[in-house]
């Protein structure tokens, strides 16, 4: 354990509740730092005066008067993954080191959401519900996953994760990947073949499930677009526990309703809350639920482990992990 003095440390709650997460926050971190915990109902500057520290939900609520209150701040702690809605150019311009959660963090319930997105759509689990308040037995005739090609889009720790449980289910597993993928680290996850990122429009006619595991830049943006939705098979699906603005949102509900592809399974969308009256959320064919992939306990427990374990590093002057402040900007 490093030996480190105690910081002053503010955590941004974000809006809605979430408590589960503020709790595991205090309980980590409240005994070794001195935690306060930011109530967006209060005059800010005096909750930021004397911060030295900040650990931020999911790096979408800091913002530039915050940082501006607090001259002396000295890190910022992302608990999440995501960088998309941070503000990294703004805060490039302070002297503030910032780090977020990395993936194997939540790579486990993302892995485990995504193979339950794939069973309820294959299933038709919302036809079924409504055949059983109905009084309608038996139907829908339910889809197998054994036997079907699951192609991952990036070959990170959620799709890794995903894999491996694909590959118990008797699924093939094809992965696409900027990174070279060795043999043995292939055959460790139970992937088949893992090809680079450019043959990805050769891979998606083989697949039935696609499903995507990428950051968005503005590289990766609409991975799935139109073009290549359109290169499914009638038969396939699409899974997202990713970020919504990697697939053409209004691209994938045209190809399901139109019955080009057979379906879709997502955490996420490209507005969130999605609102309730968007095809998104009334198209037969398309299970979304609420950006909850990676909302459970374990997931808390280590993202506020590993927000303390930087904490102690910083408090002891040495370098947090997970720097996201060296990251090109574009």
């Amino acid at each position: 354990m490093i030996m480190a003095n105690r910081l002053k440390v503010i955590y941004l709650p974000g809006r809605g509740s979430m408590p589960a997460w503020q709790r595991e926050v205090v309980a980590a971190i409240g005994p070794q730092h001195d935690l306060r915990i930011y109530d967006e109902a209060q005059p800010l500057e005096p909750q930021f005066a004397d911060v030295d520290a900040v650990v931020d939900l999911g790096g979408s609520w800091g913002n530039r008067a915050q940082l501006d209150a607090a001259p002396q701040v000295r890190f910022w702690q992302i608990l999440g993954t995501g960088i998309e809605h941070f503000d990294l150019d703004y805060w490039a311009s302070r002297p503030v080191l910032i780090s977020n959660c990395p993936g194997p963090m939540s790579a486990i319930p993302l892995a485990e959401h995504a193979m339950l997105l794939m069973m309820l759509v294959r299933r038709d689990y919302v036809q079924q519900m409504r055949n059983l308040a109905g009084g309608v037995m038996y139907q829908p005739l339910g889809l197998e996953l054994a036997g079907q090609t699951l192609l991952c889009i990036g070959f990170g720790a959620s799709a890794r994760e995903l894999s491996r449980r694909a590959k118990a289910f008797g699924m093939r597993v094809i992965a696409t990947d900027i990174i070279p993928v060795s043999d043995t680290e292939r055959a460790e996850w139970g992937a088949d073949e893992v090809y680079p990122a450019d043959s990805l429009d050769d891979l998606i006619p083989q697949a039935d499930v696609i499903s995507l595991h990428l950051h968005v830049t503005p590289q990766t943006r609409h991975t799935l677009d139109a073009r290549r939705i359109a290169m499914m098979k009638p038969t396939s699906i699409i899974v997202n526990v990713a970020r919504g603005a990697l697939v053409d949102e209004d691209a994938m509900v045209a190809a399901v309703r139109e019955g080009r592809i057979a379906g879709a399974g997502t955490d996420v969308a490209v507005e969130e809350p999605p609102n309730p009256g968007s095809a998104l959320l009334n198209t037969p064919g398309i299970v979304v639920t609420p950006h909850t992939a990676g909302v459970t306990d374990g997931t808390a427990r280590r993202r506020a482990a590993g927000a303390l374990a930087n904490l102690d590093r910083v408090a002891a002057g040495l370098e947090p992990l997970d720097r996201v402040d060296r990251l090109p900007r574009h």
